[in-house]
């Protein structure tokens, strides 16, 4: 497994997966002219190319920070999953506009149980391989090979639906022939869903989302618990790729020594990078006794001082 040790290389995975299925469902096309497995081999060329881009994206993401890149190279996954994102939707008009006409225009199928058989083994080679990927995504916490997987898994449900339909249809050929391209439409809303979710996360990771909740609340229980008598305010978080980025103001009292904040700045750290991975946590430490040190309502935030939680307009 030394070989999936870097995130880039579990891409590698998915673009292998997805030629291997991608010859075998339009083979499978080609034998039987169903639609519905034709919009199953689509989704395998998508699944291609969204692997092509995951894995040159991993590569970038994982550049170390430089004189232009001072945050590192992370956010690429975003960018990544977008133009992933977009390709799906592509993909799910070309289906739904190809299915459309075949209802209309419907032909006789044939060699429906080659095809079935072809396809059996396409969901099984998939399936293994969004297994992979998954495991790569919650070791690595990248996003990029999250959405690979979530589309490996889409294709598995779109196969197990295409090949359900066919059965259907070699019991009775002649009164559910209609069932093919309805299938192909199901499966082009399904892969416009998985899109459209995919953007909205690529939108919320570009414009800086916050963390979730119950990230937010291991930062905040590991100020309370370090510094349970400190007030703090301007707690801000977002997430660049799989890196984390988090700053707050701690306020503690004027006497305290530069070492002796520093210390404590030190266990919230540890604190906090115990439980989250990847992250870079910034303390801004100020003097509670001075009036100016008490502007949470004007930085926005969580905070635990009282401070106005809006940003001010």
């Amino acid at each position: 497994m030394a070989l999936l040790q870097n995130p880039a290389r579990y891409a590698l995975v998915s673009v292998a997966a997805s030629l291997v299925t991608m010859v075998l469902k339009f083979g499978a096309f080609f034998l039987t002219g169903s639609v519905s497995i034709f919009s199953d081999a689509a989704e395998s060329v998508i699944n291609l190319v969204a692997g092509l881009i995951a894995f040159c994206a991993l590569l970038i993401a994982a550049r170390p920070a430089d004189k232009r890149h001072t945050y590192g190279h992370d956010k690429v996954e975003y960018f990544a999953s977008g133009v992933e994102g977009t390709l799906i939707l592509v993909a799910a008009a070309t289906i739904f506009i190809t299915a459309v006409q075949r209802l209309f225009a419907p032909a006789p199928l044939e060699s429906l149980g080659w095809g079935m058989g072809v396809l059996a083994l396409a969901a099984a080679i998939n399936l293994g391989a969004a297994r992979v990927l998954m495991h790569g995504a919650r070791k690595h916490d990248s996003i990029t090979l999250e959405a690979d997987a979530k589309h490996l898994m889409t294709d598995v449900w779109t196969s197990l639906a295409v090949l359900v339909g066919i059965g259907v249809i070699i019991i009775a050929p002649e009164e559910w022939l209609f069932l093919d391209p309805l299938i192909a439409m199901a499966v082009a809303v399904n892969i416009l869903r998985s899109g459209v979710d995919l953007l909205r996360r690529s939108w919320n990771g570009l414009m800086d989302h916050t963390l979730p909740p119950e990230e937010i609340q291991i930062i905040t229980a590991a100020l309370q618990a370090q510094a349970p008598k400190a007030p703090f305010h301007g707690l801000r978080t977002r997430k660049s790729g799989s890196r984390r980025f988090i700053d707050v103001h701690l306020l503690l009292p004027g006497k305290c020594s530069v070492q002796q904040a520093h210390d404590l700045c030190d266990k919230i750290e540890q604190q906090v990078e115990s439980q989250l991975n990847n992250t870079s946590l910034t303390i801004h430490v100020e003097p509670m006794e001075d009036d100016a040190s008490w502007d949470g309502h004007c930085i926005g935030g969580v905070a635990n001082d009282g401070s106005d939680q809006k940003v001010p307009a």
